[in-house]
């Protein structure tokens, strides 16, 4: 599988880890009401989808960026890879 990094270009695969639910890119709040709820939530629950998925990887054989990487999980195919960083500042922005 080809990752096409957004600075560096193609990259396969084999470079990156798969670290899961793009989702773990919002952390909950150690000390909001609810705290332990949420973590237990946020470190145990996760979607496992047959299609569309926002994935988080890491380039750890490479620049050691984070990506948010949108992949069909049944053919593989990956339609869409940002920088993790440039995803969490646009959507804390839209909240």
């Amino acid at each position: 599988m080809i990752i096409n990094h957004p600075l560096l270009g193609p990259r396969d695969a084999q470079e990156f880890v798969y670290l899961g639910d793009a989702r773990l890119i919002h952390r909950p709040d150690g000390l909001a009401e609810g705290a332990a709820h949420a973590f237990h939530d946020y470190l145990y629950l996760r979607d496992n989808p047959a299609g569309e998925h926002r994935e988080l990887w890491y380039h750890e054989q490479g620049d050691r960026s984070w990506l948010v990487v949108t992949r069909n999980t049944v053919t593989h195919e990956i339609s869409r890879v940002e920088l993790a960083r440039d995803v969490a500042r646009a959507e804390g922005r839209s909240k």
